[in-house]
This record gives C-alpha cells, sequence and structure tokens, in this order.
C-alpha cells in the first residue's frame, strides 16, 4: 500500500481530529517530507484537508471520491479501479475494457459526469458533474442467459443495502431495476452481457449503476423534475456522505449478491411494485394488471385482465392504482 493510500486510511480513522505529520510519519514510517506529498496529492484528488504551521492536518467531512479511497473499502482491492472526470457512458467504457481483456471479475469504471449516460430501452440517464455516482461493474458470472435477470436484481439489492448502511436512508425498489425515494427515482440500473451464442453462458457482464446523490443546483431537466429524485435535497446536505465508502460498499455488496443463485429477501420485501394494480409497457403496447408476486427468478407475476397468470421477465412497469378490495387475495 502506498503513502498515499496509508496516509488516507489514517485520516479516514481520525477524520475531524489533528493528526501532526511528526505522528504520522511516526505511524506510517516514513519521512514527514513523504507525508507532505501524500497530503498534497490528496487534496488534488478532492479532499479537504486543513493544515497550519506545527499544528498537523485535519481531514475535514466531504463528499469524496477516489481511487485511493475506494480501494481502502474494497473487499477485494486487487480489482481495477478507474475514475475519469468525464466519459461518455461508464458502460461502454467498462465493456471496451473487458472485450479487451483488461478488466476482469469486480472491475470498477466511473465518471464524475457522463455526456450520454444510458438507461434502459435507449434512454439517457442525466448524469451532472459530482452530483450522482456514475459506475459500472464488470462481472465475469458462471451463468446462463436465462439466469441474467438476477444480476439485475443483485445490483438493485446492493444499492440497496449500501444506501441503508452508509446513508441510513431506506429506498424501495421497483421491479425490476430501479430505487425510490418519496416516489421519485433516485436510482437505474443497466444491465448488459455477452453470451456464447453456442452454450447460452455469459461470459460477462456489464452492470451500469446511476445513483443521484443530491439534487444540482440548476435542478433537474424540465422532462425527469416530476420523477427524478435523489439522496439528499442539496450539496450540503450530502457533504457528509464519504463517497469512496458508499461506492466501495455497493461494489462488495454486488460481487457478494451476484454469488448466489437466488432472490435476496430485501429484493422482494421493499419492493413497491407487488400487490398494485400496474401499467405494462412493452415497445408501443401498454396493458393494465395486478402485480401478485416476484417469482424465485426475479420474474414478475402479473394476474391479466381475463383472469390469466403471466410472469413477466421484461417490459416497463409503473402503478397505476392501489388494488381494488376484490383484486388484493
Amino acid at each position: 500500500m502506498t503513502v498515499k493510500a496509508r496516509m488516507l486510511k489514517l485520516l479516514e480513522q481520525h477524520e475531524n481530529e489533528l493528526i501532526s505529520g511528526e505522528a504520522a510519519a511516526a505511524e506510517l514510517n516514513c519521512t514527514r517530507a513523504a507525508i507532505w506529498k501524500a497530503v498534497k496529492s490528496l487534496r488534488e484528488e478532492g479532499y479537504t484537508i486543513e493544515a497550519g504551521p506545527n499544528k498537523g492536518y485535519v481531514l475535514r467531512g466531504g463528499s469524496r471520491l477516489s481511487e485511493e479511497g475506494i480501494r481502502l473499502y474494497l473487499n477485494h482491492p486487487d480489482a481495477s479501479v478507474k475514475i475519469y472526470r468525464e466519459l461518455d457512458s461508464t458502460n461502454r467504457a467498462a465493456k471496451e475494457a473487458a472485450f479487451s481483456g483488461e478488466a476482469g471479475h469486480g472491475a470498477l469504471i466511473l465518471a464524475r459526469q457522463q455526456k450520454n449516460g444510458r438507461g434502459r430501452r435507449g434512454r439517457s440517464f442525466y448524469s451532472p458533474e459530482n452530483a450522482g455516482l456514475y459506475m459500472s461493474i464488470v462481472l465475469r458470472p458462471e451463468r446462463t442467459l436465462k439466469e441474467g435477470l438476477l444480476i439485475t436484481t443483485a445490483a438493485a439489492t446492493a444499492v440497496y443495502r449500501a444506501v441503508k448502511k452508509i446513508c441510513g436512508i431506506d429506498l424501495g425498489i421497483k421491479w425490476v431495476n430501479d430505487l425510490y425515494l418519496h416516489d421519485k427515482k433516485v436510482c437505474g440500473i443497466l444491465t448488459e452481457a455477452v453470451t456464447d451464442f453456442e452454450s447460452g453462458n455469459i461470459e460477462f457482464a456489464v452492470v451500469g449503476i446511476g445513483l443521484n446523490l443530491y439534487i444540482p443546483e440548476d435542478g433537474f431537466p424540465e422532462e425527469i423534475q416530476g420523477t427524478a429524485g435523489a439522496l439528499f435535497g442539496g450539496r450540503k446536505e450530502a457533504e457528509h456522505i464519504n463517497c469512496s465508502l458508499l461506492v466501495a460498499e455497493i461494489v462488495n455488496q454486488l460481487l457478494m449478491e451476484a454469488e448466489t443463485p437466488e432472490l435476496s429477501r430485501e429484493y422482494t420485501e421493499n419492493n413497491i411494485i407487488p400487490g398494485n394494480m400496474i401499467v405494462i409497457t412493452d415497445g408501443t403496447r401498454t396493458r393494465e394488471a395486478y402485480a401478485k408476486t416476484i417469482a424465485s427468478d426475479g420474474r414478475l407475476l402479473v394476474r391479466e385482465q381475463d383472469g390469466s397468470e403471466t410472469l413477466l421477465s421484461y417490459g416497463e412497469v409503473s402503478v397505476r392504482r392501489k388494488p381494488e378490495e376484490d383484486q388484493s387475495n
């Protein structure tokens, strides 16, 4: 581990506490000049580290995101981690890295902003600078394409768990791949997989996650103002969140959940779709149905208007209204 990484870890452990350069050098078994160089590099990455003559260093709380910081909290810190100031799309960059063999299982690519963030069905995902976490994780799971839906549900579970643990916020999960807070979408997930045509096995999957941390100063674009939300109302409210820790926790939870061959309890218990009348959009067609439950393979079981039952593995759904008394059984 580099001096910079060890210094960051020391500062993280003593956040808002004064650490003298002499004490830090002794703790890390290096020179004070090396400590100063590490602090300088961390400041350039966006960390707020105050210092004064003969006083030492103090790490102040703030929205921080760095490769070094993320590695501190990863269960598998040897995985590739790359942060870009701007990308066209993290999913596109991750797929290119996976195709070339550069990105192994658990590789992580992040962007501070995306020019063309991608959502499902060709939609865009608004990705203003630093207002959200925009990341893609490469997975090389031992799954078939038929089991691919469980990768998306695993990602939703990972975000749910990480946000609850780090931010203390309970989110609602909307089948199949969105997370909501106060009836507003705060996170979208896009899973793309490359499969072997003959075996049907997944060669690799790229899980793209866009999580809105706070509402941008200029607000959301007019076309999504009524539907988009964020974990926090503004930048000041989000400053206490360690973004590197939050990203690492999402990755840790995803890698753990992706190894589990079943649907998580959190996904089903916190899903906002079952028990409601919903509108199903499939291409240009829409229809109403009653959402009964989520099957063990991640598909949504619905009761059609003619009384028949259907298992959905894809399609856009939205809550239409609460069921009538006779529809709730």
